[in-house]
């Protein structure tokens, strides 16, 4: 059985309620319980922080455990800020797509360079929540 493991970065826990408009108004919990469902025979695990320190510590777990196939990151606002994040890609061996909800490239200039995307295996952006299932597709 494979294991994905889904890491979210800060504001996340806020979907649903957060700017609808752009994210969605479903919360990421409700979502994750579908997409469960949709993986029967995959361990799917979804860890969620605001602390850039906790992320990059979930990251290192879960590549260090030997039990992760890969790795779904929303770094968030992260994404476009977190050197630190992304050395930690770099370090690692177990293959990680990125995810962003929203098109980052029609919004803010900030938002349009992600700092990961030279060490992921792929970058979805713009489809929604879909973009989870996706990576998760994208992975096995």
């Amino acid at each position: 059985m494979k294991h994905i493991a889904i890491v979210n970065g800060p504001n996340l826990n806020l979907l649903g309620t957060r700017q609808p408009e752009i994210y969605g108004g479903q919360s990421f919990d409700d979502y994750f319980q579908g997409l469960q469902a949709r993986w029967l025979g995959v361990t799917l695990t979804a860890f969620q922080s605001n602390v850039e320190g906790e992320i990059i510590n979930e990251l290192q777990r879960l590549a260090k455990s030997g039990t992760c196939d890969g790795i779904v990151l929303n770094a968030a606002a992260y994404s476009h800020t977190s050197i630190a994040i992304a050395d930690t890609l770099k370090a690692i061996e177990t293959p990680v797509i990125l995810v962003h909800i929203s098109n980052v490239f029609s919004r803010e200039t900030e938002r349009k360079t992600d700092l990961m995307a030279a060490s992921a295996r792929g970058l979805i952006c713009g489809l929604g929540l879909s973009g989870y299932d996706l990576a998760v597709r994208a992975l096995m």
